[in-house]
């Protein structure tokens, strides 16, 4: 009976996604608010709880995690992604000081304390990964010259997780200075090996994958990457983290089989993790923390703005890339609740989780639209002002390393080639 109610369950989860997206590619934006409504619908306290299926859903949105990072891991090579990192950790700064120190001081502001602002500060400094990977595929934006800058402010942000995660659950424990160096120690040697490896091995570990058959294919990928993330995770790294790097190690004709045979789990996937973010998010505990949480929502969706639109215009892309860089950043999600979730176990401040929740929710709906509206909103805004906005000459900012070809001197967008 069990087992019926499941595939019942799960079936009708399936099923409410494909017309969700039906709807949404007819009217041509990004399902990833509708999911997300669906999730509260049908969550705790929704209109109708899910119970059965409750626990494989779980699993089912952390494999779409870690799928969208491999894929996204899958377009760019173990050169390219240093290259970028190299040239674009002046932007990770920037987006620290623009997008943590805000959520520092609105907990501060409200009485939290220490503890809680470098909480506070964590939940709203990291974007999400996993729906701007998604965001980025269903725009068919993946090609554009923007899209390295983007990459490499997430990548920086996630591995800046490595350090952050074994701090706060440090002070969190209130454990000791020795114990919590000795917890940074191992994320950091688990990333940096990571790493090493998918730069300087990512040939054999291709010839290693490689099969003609694309059964053995996908096997082999899919299980590597779970495998790395799931140790990545253990050891107190993100898994998605982990899963990007395995995607940059493969290279070749093994990548481009593996991103077309992947492709319908991730989206697949993809959906259940943003069903499952609504299912944990009760409707009862958002209304009394809305006002503060929609106020920090606004404040940190313009500083992701202008954090990507300074990367970019850094990075050498011109005026409409530098806006749909920075709207594309807005979306916060999976860490952030991660991060606020310690703190509501640790017991550090009750009223810390509902606002999370609230503030995440509000900009894991909002991510998508700003991310598709924001450049034709600032070209609006600038031809009212009187004109186009001139790109800047190519002597004041840095080239950015190509990943792929460009369409035109001047042009943002240029979608070629994998690699």
């Amino acid at each position: 009976m069990h087992s019926a109610v499941f595939l019942i369950e799960f079936g009708a989860i399936i099923l409410g996604l494909g017309l969700l997206g039906r709807f949404a590619g007819r009217f041509r934006f990004s399902p990833i608010p509708l999911y997300l409504l669906a999730g509260l619908a049908f969550g705790k306290g929704g209109l109708l709880p899910l119970g059965a299926s409750e626990e494989f859903v779980a699993i089912g949105a952390e494999i779409g995690v870690i799928l969208l990072l491999l894929m996204l891991g899958l377009e760019y090579t173990a050169s390219d992604l240093v290259s970028n990192l190299r040239s674009q950790y002046p932007a990770g700064l920037v987006d620290f000081a623009l997008n943590a120190v805000p959520g520092a001081a609105a907990a501060l502001l409200l009485g939290w304390g220490p503890v809680a602002a470098v909480v506070l500060g964590g939940v709203t400094w990291i974007s999400s990964s996993g729906v701007i990977a998604k965001v980025l595929g269903d725009l068919g934006r993946v090609g554009n010259r923007e899209t390295p800058v983007i990459l490499s402010i997430l990548v920086l942000e996630d591995l800046a997780m490595a350090v952050y995660l074994p701090i706060i659950t440090a002070l969190l424990a209130g454990v000791s200075l020795a114990a919590g160096s000795v917890t940074l120690a191992i994320a950091l040697g688990v990333a940096g090996a990571v790493l090493f490896v998918a730069v300087r091995y990512g040939r054999l570990i291709s010839r290693f994958v490689s099969s003609e058959d694309p059964e053995k294919l996908l096997l082999v990928v899919l299980g590597l990457t779970l495998l790395v993330a799931g140790i990545a995770q253990q050891l107190q790294v993100s898994a998605a983290v982990g899963a990007f790097l395995v995607g940059i190690a493969l290279s070749g004709e093994v990548a481009e089989g593996a991103h077309s045979l992947l492709s319908p789990l991730r989206d697949l996937f993809a959906a259940v993790f943003f069903v499952f973010f609504g299912l944990h998010t009760d409707p009862a505990s958002i209304p009394p923390v809305l006002l503060p949480a929609l106020a920090l929502a606004v404040v940190t969706a313009l500083t992701k703005i202008a954090t990507g639109h300074w990367a970019a215009k850094r990075a050498g892309v011109g005026p409409k890339g530098r806006w749909r860089a920075g709207g594309t950043l807005v979306a916060r999600g999976e860490f952030s609740i991660v991060i606020a979730g310690l703190a509501v176990s640790a017991g550090i401040q009750p009223a810390l989780g509902p606002f999370a929740t609230a503030y995440v929710l509000i900009l894991v709906v909002v991510g998508p639209l700003t991310a598709r509206y924001t450049e034709p909103i600032a070209a609006y805004v600038t031809r009212r002002r009187g004109g186009p906005e001139a790109a800047p000459p190519a002597s004041d900012v840095p080239a950015a390393p190509p990943t792929r070809e460009s369409v035109g001197a001047g042009d943002d967008a240029g979608s070629a080639g994998r690699r």
